[in-house]
């Protein structure tokens, strides 16, 4: 039984697979009931059971979760070409959408974006997706490096997660105005609180890109600093890296007990490596790091 449970669940998440990985493909029922070897009879109704929602659903919070960070984030996109990768025939109907599901229309979301109601509206896909998408680690993933200092540039969040995302826009605009793409400046988020912590007033952390430039005249926004260099355990996560927070908890529940070792005066951060939407979300990678003495 629980050899076929797995077996039935893994081609479920082929099939998760297979739509973030071709949005802008026909993902009809017959094409995804091939993907997943399930009667194209049936497999509407399996996969609602399982994810609960549907699978059109499913696939237009996919495309419109790709489409909304395309418009906050990608600001050389026209918003016609965002509309036709999204699966629509015409920018009116992508509109027509976009307003119903988060109450702006696109051209006003690329402006200022509301993220409370873009954040209530993902809750079913985050929630279809953490059903089989959960990610197990063990010791043999944690590596010990000697990582080097480095140099960065910090663009502070303080308050509310719900305005993390406001914070992340701003953080983008400025690196894009001062030339430094994550592909030549590494990218670093250095966590200073809880994920959730009792009071959102408490939330804290540090949006870094390393540089060495200075930073003088950046504005308030930016200050210099500087992640320290020393031994780290790092673990690496593949794949919807929106949360790490359960990498996190791994770190300090699982692995740091049994490791015998004792953290540094310096709190967990991550590095990314990639990002969404330039690949796949399950395609996405960051790094951890917990500070060791």
């Amino acid at each position: 039984m629980k050899a076929a449970l797995q077996n039935y669940q893994d081609r479920m998440r082929r099939v998760l697979d297979h739509i973030d990985r071709h949005l802008d493909a026909d993902l009809d029922l017959d094409t995804l009931s091939a993907v997943a070897a399930f009667s194209k009879f049936h497999f509407h109704r399996q996969f609602t059971a399982t994810f609960g929602l549907s699978v059109h659903r499913y696939v237009q919070l996919a495309r419109l979760k790709r489409a909304s960070h395309q418009l906050a984030y990608a600001d050389a996109l026209d918003v016609t070409d965002i509309a036709m990768d999204a699966g629509y025939d015409a920018p009116d109907a992508f509109a027509r959408a976009f307003r119903q599901r988060f109450g702006q229309s696109p051209s006003s979301f690329r402006k200022s974006p509301v993220w409370e109601p873009w954040l209530a509206a993902f809750g079913p896909l985050d929630n279809a997706r953490s059903k089989l998408m959960q990610t197990t680690f063990s010791t043999s993933d944690v590596m010990i490096r000697d990582v080097p200092p480095t140099k960065v540039a910090i663009m502070e969040h303080r308050g509310s997660p719900e305005a993390l995302r406001a914070t992340i826009q701003r953080f983008i605009a400025w690196r894009r105005e001062a030339n430094l793409h994550p592909s030549t400046s590494p990218t670093f988020n250095v966590w200073r609180s809880e994920r959730r912590p009792a009071s959102p007033a408490d939330y804290s952390v540090d949006l870094c890109v390393g540089t060495d430039r200075p930073v003088a005249g950046c504005g308030e926004a930016i200050k210099a600093g500087e992640i320290p260099g020393g031994r780290c355990a790092v673990l690496r996560v593949v794949g919807y890296t929106d949360n790490l927070e359960p990498a996190a908890l791994y770190l300090y529940r699982d692995w740091l007990p049994a490791s015998g070792e004792e953290v540094r005066d310096f709190p967990i951060y991550c590095q990314r490596l990639s990002f969404f939407p330039e690949v796949p979300e399950h395609e996405t990678v960051a790094d951890v790091f917990l500070p060791l003495k």
